[in-house]
């Protein structure tokens, strides 16, 4: 009798442990950018408590998780003058080696998809990608436009879409098929008049086929969304407050609302997709649109300030960025009501899961 309850007491502590175990690796992170602290928080999603701080770079902007939940991303911005890429390790909670992205300056948006970290880089107005494997900057491509800004990548990798904000337009970046080189011509002969040149020292291997398509919107747009289903981008203007909605099946522009978004800063989709949340960074406010009828459906004051934006799909809540007020402010998302506020340091911004 003895023996079998010592028996069942070992295979409980070996339960627990798996457990333990288990929830350690499958617990969800809300990541959350200080840019007064120069730090990254680590916060329980259950509890709103900080559990853990890493330092970053000295203008930490945006933030995104490898898809494992290991490994985080931070954008260290500069005004489009910096070049690096924080690198945080989220299961020792310590710093990697930073990723220079040089010759790409102020790297602001990122994502994460494919196994690669995809940004953008406002000062060279470009956007590239970073392999973790190799450790290596593995391609990159220029919009010319004006402050290239915020990124978002499709999950096949065959979408990039940005915003440039002091152009007020939207790239598209489509990855068509796949190009062959012309090989270059024999004994040094000259190609046809009106041929595609090979590249120096010849090479007929083939090449990605990326087009770009730039659809105008509103100087200032800045902060922008694609709905879940993949068929619409909202972005809204901090200088003339109209939001621009697109047609990405069409790449055009299918709207224009006279919103008065004044100050906008970022959009995000609800996590059913019907309903638009758009922040303003200039006075607080938090204007919520139906993205069926395009029509306002309320607006609420959070803080003085309003900026990043993450959905918290299990809980039916969204989170907000209070920049000016120093705190995230938590929004139910049956209510449309701040329920409560935390604490993750000074001017918080950029947001992220990390599960």
């Amino acid at each position: 009798m003895k023996h079998i309850a010592r028996v069942a007491a070992v295979v409980i502590a070996m339960l627990a442990i798996a457990i333990t175990n288990c929830y350690a690796q499958q617990h969800r992170w809300l990541l959350a950018l200080s840019k007064n602290n120069h730090t990254l928080a680590m916060v329980d999603p259950a509890t709103l408590k900080v559990v853990a701080t890493m330092p970053v770079g000295t203008d930490p902007h945006e933030v995104i998780a490898s898809a494992d939940g290991k490994t985080a991303y931070v954008t260290i911005y500069g005004g489009g003058s910096l070049h690096e890429i924080n690198v945080l390790d989220l299961v020792a909670r310590k710093a990697l080696p930073t990723i220079d992205t040089r010759p790409l300056f102020g790297p602001h948006g990122i994502d994460f998809q494919n196994n690669k970290v995809w940004f953008t880089a406002e000062g060279s107005k470009a956007v590239g990608s970073y392999d973790p494997p190799t450790g290596k900057l593995d391609w990159s491509m220029g919009t010319g436009q004006d402050r290239t800004h915020m990124i978002y990548i499709t999950p096949d990798g065959k979408n990039i879409y940005t915003t440039n904000v002091s152009s007020g337009t939207v790239s598209i970046l489509h990855l068509g098929p796949v190009q062959q080189r012309m090989p270059p011509p024999p004994n040094g002969n000259q190609l046809p008049p009106g041929a595609n040149q090979p590249p120096p020292g010849g090479g007929g291997g083939p090449r990605e086929g990326w087009e770009q398509t730039v659809i105008p919107t509103s100087p200032g747009s800045e902060g922008f969304d694609v709905s879940p289903d993949g068929k619409w981008l909202w972005t809204a203007s901090a200088e003339d407050g109209m939001i621009s909605i697109i047609d990405l099946q069409a790449k055009k522009l299918a709207a224009k609302v006279d919103a008065k978004t004044f100050g906008a800063n970022r959009v995000k989709f609800t996590p059913d997709g019907k309903q638009v949340f758009i922040t303003s960074l200039s006075n607080g406010t938090l204007f919520i649109y139906d993205a069926a009828t395009q029509k306002e459906v309320k607006h609420i004051t959070v803080g003085h300030g309003a900026a990043g934006i993450l959905m918290d799909a299990p809980n039916n809540r969204a989170f907000v960025a209070c920049s000016a007020d120093n705190y995230i402010a938590v929004v139910d998302l049956k209510t449309l009501e701040v329920i409560t506020h935390f604490d993750v340091g000074g001017v918080p911004d950029g947001m992220a899961w990390a599960e």
